[in-house]
């Protein structure tokens, strides 16, 4: 199916199951993320180095700097995806609406519903068909209920931009769809399961042009129900897409600010040389 760029990115109501309640401890103006002192290590070599930084609740957060830098180490983090790593440790304290997200007892696969991740690369799940990868995580956690199966299913395609492309040939294989739209279908089997933030790790970075408009005009629209974090080397992406920008160089947080200000007036030198193309 060819990515159709002219359909215009569906502003209506969604199901009542689509809308999901606020989690215990959201308040109108707490930050989403509140990260302190936060360091990471995999083995013996520091990845983040005491980074800092409250994610604003409902705003686009971009997250940008060179290869290396410890930029997707840190959106791992924050859904706890780098414990899959042998060998990680980290110290300091990272809360999700002031809930500790590493504190004793608490169970890394809730931490990753709670807070999605959407990939590089889209991955749908290749011998699932469409249907069947939007509802995936909902099956794995138990729910059986046909009729809110149903709704999740066309609400999550709804705010993925993707249900009127899709909604006739919803056991067509997932991996049949061009490739915007699996990135599409990737945002809809995260947003089923209902999470308070959605990670995006260069979501763009493997699409054509037209399909990565798809995937910004969507961006702007989640963000009217959902924290997003987006990393990105695009820093044209970064200034269409987000509220706020951190630039990350060494595994530190070098400078965090309202994105047109850390664009035309970074207070940070090695910020300015950075957005200017003077090195990366």
């Amino acid at each position: 199916m060819p990515e159709n760029s002219t359909l215009p990115i569906e502003s209506g109501p969604a199901p009542a199951e689509a809308i999901k309640p606020q989690s215990p401890g959201q308040t109108a103006d707490a930050p989403a993320f509140d990260v302190s002192n936060f360091s990471l290590w995999y083995g013996t070599r520091q990845a983040l180095h005491d980074v800092t930084i409250q994610i604003s609740k409902n705003r686009v957060t971009a997250i940008i700097g060179p290869s290396g830098c410890g930029k997707s180490t840190f959106l791992r983090a924050l859904n706890r995806m780098h414990e899959v790593m042998p060998g990680t440790r980290m110290q300091g304290s990272l809360k999700l609406f002031g809930e500790d997200l590493y504190r004793p007892g608490l169970d890394a696969a809730e931490v990753r519903r709670r807070v999605g991740m959407v990939f590089q690369k889209s991955n749908p799940f290749p011998t699932m068909s469409i249907r069947e990868n939007v509802l995936v995580g909902l099956k794995l956690n138990g729910i059986r209920d046909r009729a809110l199966l149903q709704e999740r299913l066309e609400g999550s395609l709804r705010m993925s931009a993707l249900w009127d492309e899709v909604k006739d040939h919803l056991n067509r294989p997932g991996v049949s769809l061009s490739g915007g739209q699996q990135q599409r279908l990737c945002i809809a089997r995260a947003l089923a399961v209902e999470p308070d933030v959605l990670l995006m790790d260069e979501p763009c970075s493997a699409l054509d042009p037209l399909a990565t408009a798809r995937i910004e005009e969507l961006i702007q629209q989640l963000r009217l129900r959902y924290t997003v974090v987006i990393v990105t080397h695009n820093m044209q992406q970064a200034a269409r897409c987000s509220d706020r920008t951190a630039f990350f160089y060494l595994g530190r947080l070098i400078e965090y600010a309202d994105t047109r200000v850390l664009f035309t007036s970074p207070a940070n030198p090695q910020t300015e040389a950075y957005v200017s193309g003077r090195f990366g």
